[in-house]
């Protein structure tokens, strides 16, 4: 009971704290006059990776870095299969211009890199500061292509940015105060639910990472994305989701890895069965996204289905 509570309050916590983040983030990019599209693509999209960020760091700080890979992957295998499947499976998606030619070639590129990194069993500082390279790499991507958006594409995220902007540096700089110290008390609450939880059911901590940790850190953006698809504005959720998968593997875990004492190790069960299932999921959408530029109710149906008979069967031979 206490570890559930942990975990509860932790997530609580940790979500909150990531919103003010974003928000004051939004807010000081604003007022520094950084064009609203720059803001929608960089801020928000790292801003919304800050939970994995900080759940990251704080279990590779205190012994439990499977949890930090595991809460990865879990994560975005939940952004990509389940969150855009069920987006898809309400409404069709059709896919932008930048999407198709920028943000799904750097996802599959990331993917890729990790896997192959993590052939050996286990991320070194060196692959850190690779992966760190490419999220800088990605973010300066990003603002070379945003140059080139129509202005229909500015207007929405201006809307966009203008709506969650905070107004005043006093209210920023305690939103931002209190934003992150609600983080890392969270992630610190998290984990050491997390942590205790595994050991007394006895599995291991990339299991929890991949479910319970995985599955709460990605509430905002399954809610953001549905809302979205509903009121039919979806556009910038989705950017903002494959932004964030993209950041988790490059930015989050890439910080994590340097941070960590000896590097990250990478389990073989981590290794053959999700890491794998999170390479094939990126290779197998290519040909569903480039063709037609959309994602049907169908495909959508089946990327939800898979995600659904993969956590089955992880719940079933893996806890």
């Amino acid at each position: 009971m206490i570890d559930a509570l942990l975990v509860i309050g932790g997530l609580l916590a940790l979500l909150g704290g990531a919103e003010l983040v974003v928000r004051a983030g939004t807010g000081l990019a604003t007022r520094l006059a950084v064009r609203p599209i720059i803001i929608g693509l960089t801020v928000v999209s790292v801003g919304t990776s800050v939970p994995e960020l900080a759940v990251g760091i704080d279990a590779a700080l205190n012994g439990s870095p499977n949890l930090a890979i595991g809460n990865i992957v879990g994560t975005n295998l939940i952004n990509f299969l389940f969150i855009l499947g069920l987006s898809a499976l309400l409404i069709p998606i059709a896919i932008d211009r930048r999407t198709l030619k920028f943000d799904l070639p750097a996802m599959i590129a990331v993917t890729l890199a990790l896997f192959l990194m993590a052939l050996d069993g286990v991320l070194t500082r060196l692959d850190g500061a690779l992966l760190l390279a490419g999220a800088v790499a990605y973010t300066l991507g990003l603002i070379r292509v945003s140059r080139r958006e129509t202005a229909d594409v500015e207007e929405d995220y201006t809307g966009a940015v203008s709506a969650s902007s905070e107004r005043g540096l006093t209210r920023i700089g305690l939103s931002l105060v209190l934003g992150l110290a609600l983080v890392v008390g969270g992630a610190e609450l998290l984990v050491e639910g997390a942590v205790s939880a595994a050991h007394a059911l006895g599995v291991s901590d990339a299991v929890v990472g991949l479910t319970v940790i995985a599955i709460g850190t990605s509430a905002p953006e399954l809610v953001t994305t549905i809302m979205s698809t509903v009121r039919g504005d979806r556009d910038i959720a989705i950017g903002n989701l494959l932004g964030s998968s993209i950041y988790n593997i490059a930015a989050v875990l890439g910080l994590t890895v340097l941070v960590a004492p000896h590097g990250v190790p990478v389990s073989e069960e981590v290794r053959n069965a999700d890491l794998v299932l999170l390479v094939a999921t990126m290779v197998a959408a290519l040909p569903v996204l480039v063709s037609g530029a959309r994602i049907t109710r169908a495909e959508g149906g089946l990327f939800v289905a898979t995600y659904i008979g993969y956590l089955t069967w992880l719940l079933l031979t893996r806890t």
